[in-house]
Formats: structure tokens, C-alpha cells, sequence
């Protein structure tokens, strides 16, 4: 009979690994389950399991995935049963990816395989979700996991598009400050460049600066495309390793108001993960590993896997925090309260809420000195060009 390693977590949240003996995975996770146990996990004994860190799997449409569970939720509060709503629900979804993941979570469902087991075997799912539903099998109140779920997802998914939202004019603003500086190199320089070669005009150093860079950058403009290309390229590719993301993220940090507005991020995300999490009943420790499979930080994840250590040991969250060194001393107070006043879950959303008005505030008023100082650049670059450029021609002008 083959053997299975079974982790799980217990009436008093502790979390465990034990090798149970079964015919089957789903046999061995019901025996567990049956005791009023959480199982997270189910594997072949031996079976090497693969990390799942966040932002590096496919992943469904976050969007599509919100509204698939929103008539999700109101099927089954009709009381239409799992595998006929799962049904209609397969046929409606419009992406065509998530639609083949939900047929294939049917199919499975209709063989008695658990909905929790169903959606953990498409790694496309996020795993707040999939733990979200175990907690909800546990408890029996699948339609108000669900409920929160959506509702985290809908609050998410708001605080990223305003960001996004306040992001796009300076953006547009920075793209066409480049298109007229290069234009201006590329361009108007070197034809400039040819009047003066056919005046043989003795030329002031600005000028003299300014034609050689133009010339330059027009005769090697192939060169600078592939230098950019492969820069770019080369980013992205350290981006995806663990130890320089981790490493870009720490200078970030110190990077004056950025840094303090991309942890402030961060941690809201982190507490509405765990907010969700706990109010569903997930005890801590697996919230707390949940929340770090989740997160798109490298260095937040690695911070977090010492906080959960600790408090596997035995400390508060709020002591685990505040030893990471990572987390802001605002945060870690109110976590702090919230323990002690057996208000965790709920203040973990109020410090969600805060740090998301705080970031969204601080980026405003960022933004606000950014596009000023994008402009006053953009005035001075073309003043000196055209200074540069036109100064010659008077100077001409007034020798005749």
C-alpha cells in the first residue's frame, strides 16, 4: 500500500507532517480530515515537491477569476449543487484559459475529488484561494469564504488601478520628453551639423558639443538600439532570480520617499492577505505561509519565512515583526493590539486600509513634484539646443 506525507494543521494551530498509509491520496485526506484536522497537503511519499513562489507561475485573469466567483458564490447560495454550477460556469467564462481550468476543477469534482484539491492541482490559481477553500471545507461555510475572497480580490484589485491609474501621465509625459530629445539628436542636430560644415563657421564649444554628441548618436543609432535591447533584456532575466530581486528590492528601500512608498505597499497587501486568511478561519502559521507563496516580493517573502519561524517557536506576530527589521513600527503596534485584544483579523484589514490611503496619498503628492521637474527639464534641454544651434547664425548675422 503506498505511502503518503500528509501536512496538516491542528485544533491548536500547530502545523505537522505525518506518513499515513492509504489506497489513495484522497483516502488518506479524508482520514485526517475526518478528525477535525486542516490538511494542506497530500503527497507521495518521497515525491520531491516544487516551490511555488509568487509571480512565477501562469496565472488566470485576476479580474475574470472575480467575477467567475462572484456567480460562483450566488449559485451556491441558491443552493444549486458544486458540480452543476461549476457546469454552467465553464460553459460562460469568456477566457478561454480559466474556462479550461474550471471544466478540468468539474470534472475532477464530479469523481469526488475535494473542490479545494480540485483548483490546488492547476497551479494557475492563487494560493490564498485554495487555502481559503480549505478553511471553508473545514468549516462549512464555503459561501462566506467565497464572500471574503471576492471581496479581497475587489479591494486589491481597486488599490492597483488607481496606483496604475495615477501612473499613466507621467508616464505619457516621460515618453514624449524622450521622443523629442532623441528627434532633437537624431535629427535636427546633424542637419545643423551639415549648414555648418558648408559655412566653415567657427563654432562655440556648446555648439561644438552638442553637433559631436548628435553626430555620435546618429552614426550609431543601431548600436544603441542593441545596447538598450540587451540591457533591457538582461534586467528582466536578474529580475526573475531570487537573490537579485531580493537585491534590487534593498535599494530600493533606500531610495529616498520611493522606498518608503514601496514597503508601505507591500505590507497593506500583506495584511489583507493575512486579514482574509485569519477571518477564515486559517490558522496563523499556514496564513503566514499562504501569504508568503502570495506575494510578489522576494525580499517581503524572505523577511516573512523568519517571522513565521519565529512564531513557530513561539513569539507574537508582533515580535516576529519587529525582529525582521523590515517592517514599519506603525504596523507593527497595531498588530501588537490587535493581539492583544484578540482583534487580529480585523485589525490587520484596518492596517490594509491605512497603508493603502497612505501610499496612495504620498503618490499623489510625488507624482505632483515629478511632472513640474519633468518640464522644467524638457524647457532647459530645449533652450540649450536651440541656444547652441542658433547662436552660430547670429554670430554670422552679425559679421555681414
Amino acid at each position: 500500500m503506498p505511502e503518503f506525507m500528509v501536512s496538516y494543521t491542528d485544533q491548536q494551530g500547530g502545523v505537522h507532517e505525518e506518513v499515513a498509509a492509504a489506497p489513495s491520496a484522497h483516502v488518506a485526506r479524508r482520514r485526517f480530515t475526518s478528525r477535525g484536522l486542516l490538511v494542506h497537503s497530500v503527497s507521495v511519499r518521497g515525491e520531491i515537491q516544487t516551490s511555488r513562489p509568487g509571480g512565477k507561475r501562469g496565472r488566470v485573469d485576476l479580474q475574470q477569476f472575480v467575477v467567475f466567483n462572484a456567480q460562483f458564490l450566488a449559485m451556491i447560495r441558491a443552493g444549486m449543487p458544486i458540480p452543476q454550477s461549476l457546469e454552467l460556469l465553464a460553459g460562460n467564462v469568456r477566457n478561454k484559459a480559466l474556462a479550461a481550468h474550471i471544466a478540468a476543477v468539474r470534472n475532477d469534482v464530479r469523481v469526488g475529488v475535494p473542490l479545494s484539491d480540485a483548483f490546488a492541482k492547476r497551479e494557475a490559481f492563487p494560493p490564498i484561494y485554495v487555502t481559503s477553500l480549505l478553511a471553508g471545507e473545514r468549516s462549512g461555510a464555503l459561501d462566506s469564504v467565497l464572500e471574503r475572497y471576492v471581496e479581497y480580490q475587489k479591494l486589491a484589485l481597486a488599490v492597483r488601478k488607481k496606483i496604475l491609474v495615477s501612473l499613466i501621465y507621467p508616464t505619457v509625459l516621460i515618453a514624449l520628453v524622450l521622443t523629442l530629445v532623441l528627434f532633437l539628436v537624431t535629427y535636427v542636430v546633424p542637419e545643423f551639423a551639415q549648414l555648418y560644415d558648408t559655412m566653415d563657421a567657427n563654432l562655440p564649444v556648446s555648439t561644438q558639443l552638442l553637433v559631436a554628441f548628435g553626430g555620435a548618436a546618429r552614426d550609431n543609432a543601431l548600436l544603441l538600439v542593441a545596447v538598450a535591447a540587451a540591457a533591457a533584456a538582461g534586467g528582466l532575466w536578474a529580475l526573475r532570480r531570487k537573490g537579485a530581486q531580493a537585491g534590487l528590492e534593498r535599494l530600493l528601500l533606500r531610495a529616498p520617499m520611493v522606498g518608503q512608498l514601496w514597503i508601505r505597499y507591500q505590507v497593506a497587501q500583506l495584511a489583507r492577505l493575512l486579514g482574509t486568511l485569519l477571518t477564515g478561519g486559517v490558522p496563523l502559521l499556514h496564513a503566514l505561509e499562504t501569504a508568503s507563496e502570495s506575494l510578489g516580493s522576494g525580499l517581503l517573502r524572505e523577511k516573512l519565512g523568519m517571522v513565521r519561524e519565529r512564531v513557530r517557536e513561539g513569539q507574537t506576530l508582533a515580535a516576529s515583526m519587529l525582529q525582521a527589521d523590515l517592517f514599519p513600527t506603525l504596523a507593527v503596534e497595531m498588530v501588537r493590539v490587535g493581539e492583544s485584544t484578540g482583534g487580529l483579523p480585523q485589525m490587520l484589514t484596518s492596517v490594509a486600509e491605512f497603508f493603502d490611503d497612505e501610499v496612495q496619498t504620498k503618490t499623489a503628492a510625488l507624482l505632483n513634484l515629478i511632472e513640474p521637474a519633468i518640464m522644467i527639464f524638457m524647457g532647459i534641454f530645449v533652450a540649450f539646443v536651440l541656444i547652441s544651434l542658433y547662436l552660430p547664425i547670429f554670430s554670422l548675422a552679425e559679421q555681414f
